[in-house]
């Protein structure tokens, strides 16, 4: 058995295939439903990082033709959540415990949420908080968001 989580596994396996990062897209909607409401794709994956996009269409704007405010919270909480669930090793378990955002400008185009971790976490015997730092561009590489979103990482418990 690996340590290697299943998140990790699962992208370096399929996106080496065509149509890969779309599969590993559709999964993670399929486990997750209200994801797929943003119709992100997945880019890129790996310990302490993730980057989605996200294309602007009609179901995700708001009355001022930008990318909704709660469509950048998804994607933010997506990438952020998929990192932590791809660096986070099998003996321990984590749920986000609160999110803080920024909005910096309004998202006119496709967008891109690119989330990390802003030090190596060390995981141990005891329960802690550990920040997701996510932020979004636009086409341009503008910022549109930040957000850091605190995940409660714990060991899981014994049989």
């Amino acid at each position: 058995m690996t340590d290697t989580p299943i998140a990790l596994r699962s992208w370096n396996t399929l996106s080496k295939l065509p149509l890969g990062a779309q599969l590993f897209t559709r999964a993670i909607c399929m486990k997750a439903p209200y994801f797929a409401s943003i119709k992100p794709r997945f880019v890129e994956l790996a310990f302490g990082h993730c980057v989605a996009t996200v294309k602007k269409h009609r179901a995700i704007t708001n009355h001022l033709g930008g990318v909704h405010a709660i469509a950048l919270c998804n994607l933010a909480e997506l990438v952020g959540g998929i990192m932590t669930e791809a660096s986070v090793p099998t003996t321990h378990r984590w749920i986000p415990k609160g999110m803080t955002v920024e909005y910096l400008k309004k998202a006119n185009t496709d967008v891109r949420g690119i989330a990390r971790f802003d030090k190596e976490p060390v995981f141990g015997d005891q329960g802690f908080e550990l920040p997701a730092h996510v932020e979004i561009v636009d086409r341009a590489g503008d910022a549109v968001f930040r957000g850091v979103i605190t995940m409660w990482v714990s060991p899981k418990r014994k049989p």
